[in-house]
């Protein structure tokens, strides 16, 4: 079974509060919905699926701050499903015409919704389809103009082709979803974004559920824009994995980092790891390195072709592959059940990415591990990342790996 965003988003309770967490049966929510979201074993709510969903689904507008992995995709997806069910259309609408449109930022993160809205609404009819770059056009095409559609989830780039050729019409859209808009705005996404939401209907026609990891100045003027007295609702960084994961850092030289990974991952054999590395080639550079030293695992970074991608990542998910090597490309919206460690062979330049690399573990009420090497490379990477995490980061040396096979 494929595993789910939503799986992982529904698990996560509000631990970080003593008052007890909402449960997902007091809203209300349809039977068949609830059937699915009791399928896959979840009772309470996470704390901005708490704080969102009186708002959402009575039809206010939300603009929601909250870090990858603290439920968000489940909080929009059960408010969209819940609104077709009491909603129901006399007639069906044309192909190619979404009563709702979710975009994110990446292609990965577009699929993983697909596939979360896909196991929420097993028992409710629901019909989504995504719309990314770097997959076939032609395929994607045919599975619009298959039958009607009622999420549409897209990064900006594919829908722009797709709106172009008129093979999509936004002029029933009836929520605007705009996901990690921070993200969006740092890949130059926003000129596209505008593009769409003028062909939606007027902000006083729709509901927007507009959601970021950070709201800086710029990104709030965007949420005031597209939305209509938003309900603001805040999640603090610190509710994201960091209390369930064992954070370490270990001085390393520059030179010494491929054969200190090497002997950890020889010695240790974490059950499930990802290496993160700042830039690609160095992914590639890891991914030789290990191979050759008979430690099977395979890369994902922005230059590998989608298939090979997505193929990847699922036999990650699947526990046929043990260890992955990636970009920031894997540090955002993808979400594996059961990862045991989280290992940065080098520091990232942004506190934030650091956040979401570590929550990639410690999922689920799970405890995790990770590891980051620090070097004279990275250090002056420190001070930033102390500040953000509010607490003083003490380096010690690398753990005793002695036993490592020669």
């Amino acid at each position: 079974m494929t595993d789910l965003v939503t799986a992982t988003d529904l698990n996560n309770s509000a631990t970080a509060s003593t008052a007890e967490p909402d449960r997902f049966q007091d809203y209300a929510l349809p039977d068949p919905l609830m059937r699915a979201i009791d399928d896959l074993g979840f009772e309470f709510c996470t704390p901005i699926q708490g704080r969102a969903l009186p708002f959402s689904l009575a039809d206010y507008d939300v603009t929601g701050q909250a870090q990858t992995g603290t439920g968000k995709t489940a909080a929009f997806l059960i408010t969209l499903l819940t609104r077709f069910w009491e909603n129901p259309l006399q007639e069906p609408l044309p192909t190619g015409t979404p009563r709702a449109l979710v975009l994110a930022p990446t292609r990965e993160l577009a699929l993983q919704i697909e596939g979360d809205a896909e196991g929420l609404a097993k028992y409710m009819g629901a019909h989504t389809v995504s719309v990314v770059g770097g997959m076939d056009f032609t395929k994607q095409q045919e599975r619009l103009a298959a039958k009607p559609v009622d999420i549409l989830v897209a990064t900006p780039g594919r829908l722009i082709d797709f709106l172009e050729r008129r093979h999509v019409n936004l002029s029933k859209v009836e929520t605007l979803v705009i996901d990690e808009a921070d993200r969006m705005l740092d890949m130059g996404f926003i000129p596209d974004v505008r593009r769409i939401v003028f062909q939606t209907p007027h902000k006083r026609q729709r509901q927007t559920l507009f959601f970021s990891a950070t709201f800086n100045e710029t990104v709030m003027r965007l949420a005031q824009s597209w939305t209509i007295d938003p309900e603001h609702i805040v999640v603090e960084p610190d509710s994201v994995a960091t209390d369930t994961v064992d954070q370490k850092f270990w001085l390393v030289s520059g030179s010494g980092r491929q054969k200190l990974l090497h002997d950890f991952l020889l010695v240790k054999r974490p059950t499930r790891a990802i290496i993160f590395a700042n830039r690609r080639d160095q992914t590639h550079r890891l991914v030789s390195y290990l191979s050759k030293h008979d430690i099977q695992c395979e890369g994902l970074a922005g230059d590998i072709p989608q298939k090979k991608r997505l193929s990847t990542l699922n036999r990650f998910k699947e526990g046929k592959l043990q260890y992955l090597i990636a970009t920031d490309v894997a540090g955002r919206g993808i979400h594996v059940d059961g990862v045991t460690h989280v290992i940065n062979f080098e520091l990232p330049e942004d506190p934030e990415d650091y956040v979401h690399r570590i929550g990639r573990t410690g999922r689920a009420g799970a405890e995790g591990v990770a590891i980051s090497f620090v070097s004279e490379d990275d250090a002056f990477n420190l001070p930033a990342l102390e500040e953000y995490l509010g607490n003083q980061i003490k380096c010690v040396q690398p753990e005793d790996l002695s036993n490592a096979a020669e």
